[in-house]
Parts: C-alpha cells; sequence; structure tokens
C-alpha cells in the first residue's frame, strides 16, 4: 500500500487545519454568524488580490468566474483580442465567442508567450478592441504572461485587461490595482489549497463603468447583483458554506505567512524542481516566462509521457499531470503551488528518476535529488 501525495495543477493538496475547519457544523447561510465569516473574507480576498476593489464570490469553478466576466462585458459583435498560448487560452476565446464576440487571436505558439508590444499593435490597429483576455499563467504550457506590461498597454487604451489567475493566485505575486488588471479571476483549487467549488472576480472602476453601461443580461452570473450581495455580507443565492469556512482558514493562514513569504517560496519550490528535471537531462517545456505555479517537462523522445504519469501513480502514489490536447503524451506537469513543501518535491523528483530509469532512460540516481537540494538548501 502506497501513500498518496497529489502533485497536480488543481486540485491541490488542503491542509489538515483547513479540512477541519470544513467539517463545522453547517449553518444558515443568511444568519448573522454567516456574515460574519463571509465578511471576513471579503476583506482576506482584498488583501490577496491586492485590490481595494471587492472581491466577488462565486459558487463555481473557476471557468464559472471566467464566464461572468466575458457575459457582463460582452455584447454580440463586440471585439475582443485573446492571448491564446494554451488550452486554457483557447477557454478565452469559445467563452468569448459564445457571447457573440468577434474574437482576434494572438497565438504565439504553446509554450511561448508573446511580448506586450504586439498587444499594444493590435490594440493600436484596432481602438475599438473591448477588452484583452490572458492567462496569469498558462497551466496548460507553464507559461506566464506579462501581466504588468499588459496593464501598461491597456490603462492607456479602452480596453479591458482580463486575465485568468486561477492557478496563479496565492502562487504569483500580482497587484491587481498597481498593474492595471480591470478583472482578476480566481478559482478555489490551485494556489487557494481549498477543494473546487469556489471562483472570485475583482473588477476595476473602469470595468464597472463598462458593466453599467453595457447592462448584459446575466443571471446567476451577474456582477452587479453579485456586488450587491457582497456589500451586506451574503452571496445573492445559497452560499457554499463549507467551503467559506475552508476559505477564512486559508485567509488566515496566508495572512500569518505573508504575501512576500508565500511568493519567495513558490519561487524555491519552482526553482528547485527545475534544477531537478534538468540534472536529469530533460528539457522544460516553458521558452518563455516559466511559472512558479507548475514546472512542465517534456517526455524524453522514446517516452510517452503517460506511461510516467501512471507509473508515478500506480507505482508511487504520487499523482502528477500529463499533457492536454495536442501535448498529451509529450509532457508531463509537475505542480508546486499551494500546499506543496520541499520535501513534497524531493520525493517526487526521487520516484522520477526510478520511474525514468524503469522506462529506459537512462538515469544516474540522486542526480536531480541532488539538484533539488542544493536549491532548497540556499537561505
Amino acid at each position: 500500500m502506497n501513500k498518496t501525495y497529489l502533485l497536480t495543477p488543481g486540485p491541490t493538496p488542503v491542509p489538515p487545519e483547513v479540512l477541519l475547519a470544513m467539517a463545522e457544523p453547517i449553518i444558515h447561510h443568511r444568519s448573522p454568524a454567516f456574515r460574519a465569516i463571509f465578511r471576513e473574507c471579503r476583506e482576506g480576498l482584498k488583501r490577496l488580490f491586492q485590490t481595494e476593489q471587492e472581491v466577488l464570490i462565486f459558487v463555481a469553478s473557476g471557468t464559472g468566474a471566467m464566464e461572468a466576466a466575458v457575459a457582463n462585458i460582452i455584447a454580440p459583435g463586440d471585439r475582443a483580442l485573446v492571448i491564446e498560448a494554451g488550452k486554457f487560452g483557447e477557454r478565452w476565446t469559445e467563452l468569448c465567442q459564445a457571447y457573440g464576440a468577434a474574437v482576434e487571436r494572438i497565438l504565439p505558439g504553446w509554450g511561448h508567450m508573446c511580448p506586450a508590444a504586439d498587444v499594444a499593435a493590435k490594440l493600436k490597429a484596432d481602438p475599438g478592441i473591448r477588452a484583452v483576455f490572458c492567462q496569469a499563467n498558462e497551466t496548460s504550457t507553464g507559461v506566464c504572461a506579462p501581466l504588468k506590461e499588459l496593464g501598461e498597454v491597456c490603462r492607456n487604451s479602452g480596453a479591458l485587461l482580463v486575465v485568468d489567475a486561477v492557478s496563479a493566485l496565492g502562487a504569483m505575486d500580482i497587484p491587481t490595482d498597481r498593474w492595471g488588471i480591470d478583472i482578476l479571476v480566481s478559482g478555489s483549487q490551485k494556489a487557494l489549497m481549498l477543494p473546487p467549488g469556489l471562483a472570485f472576480a475583482s473588477v476595476s472602476p473602469k470595468a464597472w463603468k463598462v458593466v453599467e453601461q453595457l447592462n448584459r443580461p446575466s443571471y446567476y452570473f451577474s456582477l452587479t447583483k453579485t456586488l450587491k450581495a457582497a456589500q451586506k455580507d451574503q452571496g445573492p443565492y445559497t452560499s457554499a458554506v463549507t467551503l467559506m469556512y475552508g476559505l477564512r482558514a486559508v485567509l488566515r493562514m496566508m495572512a500569518d505567512d505573508g504575501l512576500e513569504t508565500i511568493f519567495a517560496r513558490h519561487r524555491k519550490l519552482s526553482a528547485a524542481t527545475k534544477a531537478a528535471v534538468l540534472a536529469l537531462g530533460l528539457t522544460l517545456y516553458a521558452k518563455d516566462n516559466p511559472s512558479d505555479c507548475l514546472t512542465a517537462v517534456e517526455a524524453p523522445a522514446n517516452i510517452d509521457a503517460q506511461d510516467i504519469v501512471a507509473k508515478l501513480r500506480d507505482g508511487h502514489g504520487i499523482t502528477i499531470a500529463g499533457g492536454q490536447a495536442q501535448l498529451k503524451g509529450k509532457i508531463f506537469r509537475i505542480s508546486h503551488m499551494g500546499y506543496i513543501s520541499g520535501s513534497d518535491i524531493l520525493l517526487t523528483v526521487a520516484a522520477l528518476e526510478q520511474v525514468l530509469r524503469d522506462l529506459g532512460h537512462s538515469v544516474q540516481l540522486g542526480q536531480g535529488v541532488a539538484a533539488a537540494q542544493a536549491v532548497l538548501s540556499q537561505p
């Protein structure tokens, strides 16, 4: 029997104290006791998002917050610009098209990310573009977008900057207000160390003006309705009481650690993982701006990446992720976001060495572990 370890880029492990918090008895979602929990979560989310604006809470996966963003700012015929650098960039395109937008895509290629200058050129050529959509961290490829520069580009235009930070929030430093991000969306099951089921969105004053001017018909995902309820310390519909208990516990833990400490930990875990796979003679898939949330690795030419994933899971109890779409069988992805420690990374690297050797790849056992240890031992 193997102990099990979860190193997928969502869901991610949930800390024991958060699991215990979610074991509290259910209370009514309109009660004073629940409103106190909601109020504390509102303030904690503002600190996490690094914003003065309200952070809206939805009972949904992260995709729900993505849809809420599109539904409230896009009208049929509006022009949208999507940086489509992976599977989740494709999701922005599909959502915009579902709401009738005329979508123009920037296609830097999977494993790559376009510079902000490319977006600036598109906005200059078409000042009528309603919004620019991108991923803070493209989870399918392990590549990050230049959010600070994109914020500067969009701030000087009429376009909104809408960012999917479902896997990035809580792992990467994203000062929402300072960088001029107009809508930032996230979800509970990644770096926030919760089960799936909650989604979040911060909305800038610039974006609220568009929401109010368009007044798009939306029911469950209405930003306006969700804001009005939040200002009364409740959701517009039945809140996920158990998850809100957990969210409060997570936000308290993160406040105790401090954001800078959290970001530094993710940077170190990322550096250790990447050093390990390079020491094993493997190649990182991300060619531009590699992520601190996860490490995407190209499988050796003679090995199916899905076999690596399966053998780690079945033989060692360690679950990582394979590639998506055209990358299935070609890459594997190791998460180091949320409730992951240096010991988890060392264990995973050690098991990976054994799996690679068993699959016929030439590996010197301990070489990857030593490279990771060298990074983790640094102050």
